[in-house]
Parts: C-alpha cells; sequence; structure tokens
C-alpha cells in the first residue's frame, strides 16, 4: 500500500478509534454522575443543565477527552508508515478543534476549559506519538 494513502488510513482509524473511547466515556459518566436535567440530545437543555455540575460532572468528560485523543494518537502513530508523531498531532489537532468546539457551545467553569484544552488534547498527542511509535506492529 502506497505510504500516504496508509498514513491517511492511520488517521482515520485513530480518529474513529478516539471518538469511541470519547463517547463511551461520556455516557459511562453520564451514567455513573447523572446530572439532573441534561439531555444529550438537546444541545440548548444540556448546556442549562450545566449550570448546575460540580466537579464531579467534569470527571468523565475530562477523561474522554484525554483519552479518546491518547488512543487515536496511538494508533494513529502505529499504523502509520513515516511521520509518525505528525500523525499523532493531526488527532490531536482534530480533538482540540472539537474541544473547542464543545467549550464553546456548553459553556462550563473557566478552569475545566483551561485545564480541558491545555491537558487533554496535545500533550496526550504527543504522549499517543511516542507510545505508538514504539509499538510493534
Amino acid at each position: 500500500m502506497h505510504p500516504i494513502l496508509r498514513n491517511i488510513l492511520a488517521v482515520l482509524a485513530g480518529l474513529i478509534a478516539g471518538n469511541i473511547v470519547n463517547m463511551g466515556l461520556i455516557e459511562l459518566g453520564s451514567i455513573a454522575f447523572p446530572l439532573e436535567g441534561a439531555d444529550p440530545n438537546n444541545m440548548e437543555a444540556f448546556a442549562a443543565a450545566m449550570v448546575n455540575a460540580k466537579a464531579e460532572h467534569y470527571i468523565f468528560p475530562f477523561l474522554a477527552h484525554a483519552l479518546g485523543t491518547l488512543i487515536g494518537a496511538i494508533l494513529a502513530a502505529k499504523l502509520g508508515v513515516k511521520y509518525k508523531i505528525t500523525l499523532a498531532f493531526v488527532i490531536g489537532f482534530f480533538f482540540l478543534a472539537g474541544g473547542i468546539m464543545v467549550n464553546y457551545l456548553i459553556p462550563g467553569p473557566t478552569w475545566f476549559a483551561a485545564l480541558d484544552l491545555a491537558v487533554a488534547y496535545l500533550p496526550m498527542a504527543w504522549i499517543g506519538g511516542k507510545i505508538g511509535s514504539r509499538l510493534k506492529k
């Protein structure tokens, strides 16, 4: 397989796997720490319910963002042919863009937005790239 095509497929696989991890942890968090009035199918209702969220309601979203990025970056780096760290950072930038959008659409406390945007995406992409580039094929 052509290396460019393989790198593109590696990024797509990383995005899919990372999103599966992300959504799984978000669902698990809504079961572990249900938030009164939060309807994940209605963005306005969900954003309104987040006003009543406590610190524990932010544990699973942070884990979802960080671990989704990490798993996606590991997979992209492992499956890629060359530029493995770059592929991992592509995953990180995609997830960072999503994180910026979510932090804009669902306003939360400043401390969470700062922690989420600073730690959950690009640092996890770098760590995932390092791990994935060392794994045997």
